[in-house]
């Protein structure tokens, strides 16, 4: 599946090739089409990048840069202002196709938000907080995959779909939309969007591993989170593995998919969940079994 049809000589095996693509993007002069907003046109693969980076910012990795309360509701607020950055570049582009591919873009963005956050209020629900620390707390003794397998599956497939990666790469159909809401990019800019596109999809499967994988070593200060690293890496190798197995989604059948049938199986699944702090009130500890919540959670 890592068969490249293009270049791919570059060093042994071409193991450098894609360094060499990177450098030749920033070395290039970039391009701006003289129709285009000067200034939007270039603030918003900026944008991207720094809020694909900021996202970062509450993940515990073992130590986080900025311990916040609401650390899950800071980072689903700062991945829908990413949205901006991909509607802001097909119209500062001024060009008609890379606005249907920005437009595409916001759909489809803004539809898999939906199911991302029923699902995050399901865990929040049974970690008992909104804190990222608290997460690997609850995971103690067993995986939230375990309890929340169909929720775990259907945030996959939100992931690849909100980081815009095949069978979702709708937003850069090339055969419809000759790239989509990118298509005046190149050099500098073009590569910025890319850093933030693949920024985010480490980024999701780490809150992957935070969420349903329970990275054990990783609250250890002293401690190497080779754990969280491996199980990201893991994560990442399947985005790649389901790009070269599956083909592209029609949009009538993307859109399908969320609202006839993640959507309603989410709110049911949000609902049942919902009811597990009631039924495990009266148990013992022992008997606990997807969420390990304290006596003055339920006081």
């Amino acid at each position: 599946m890592q068969l490249r049809k293009g270049p791919n000589i570059v060093g042994p095996y071409g193991l450098l090739q894609p360094i060499a693509d990177g450098v030749k993007l920033f070395i290039k002069e970039p391009v701006r089409p003289s129709s285009s907003s000067p200034t939007l046109f270039i603030i918003t693969p900026t944008m991207a990048l720094f809020l694909a980076l900021m996202i970062w910012t509450p993940m515990p990795m073992p130590a986080t840069l900025a311990d916040m309360n609401l650390g899950l509701l800071f980072m689903l607020a700062l991945s829908s202002m990413a949205v901006y950055s991909i509607l802001w570049s097909g119209w500062a582009s001024n060009s008609k196709y890379s606005l249907i591919g920005a437009l595409r873009a916001v759909a489809q963005t803004i539809s898999y938000e939906v199911t991302l956050g029923i699902i995050l209020l399901t865990i929040i629900i049974l970690a008992g907080g909104f804190n990222m620390q608290m997460l690997s707390t609850t995971q103690d003794h067993q995986w939230l995959l375990m309890c929340s397998w169909p929720l775990a599956m259907m945030w996959f497939i939100s992931t690849l779909a909100e980081t815009n990666r095949a069978p979702f790469d709708l937003t850069e159909g090339e055969s419809e939309l000759v790239s989509g809401f990118n298509v005046e990019y190149a050099a500098g800019p073009f590569a910025l969007f890319f850093l933030a596109e693949y920024a985010n999809i480490m980024m999701m499967n780490t809150m992957t591993c935070l969420l349903f994988l329970n990275p054990g070593t990783m609250m250890e200060q002293n401690a190497f989170p080779m754990d969280l690293m491996t199980k990201t890496s893991l994560l990442t190798i399947m985005f790649l593995w389901t790009r070269a197995s599956y083909p592209r989604f029609r949009y009538d059948q993307l859109m399908h998919l969320l609202w006839k049938n993640f959507l309603p199986l989410t709110l049911a699944l949000f609902l049942w969940h919902s009811s597990f702090p009631t039924t495990m009130a009266g148990l013992p500890p022992q008997q606990w079994k997807c969420a390990r919540i304290t006596k003055d959670y339920f006081d």
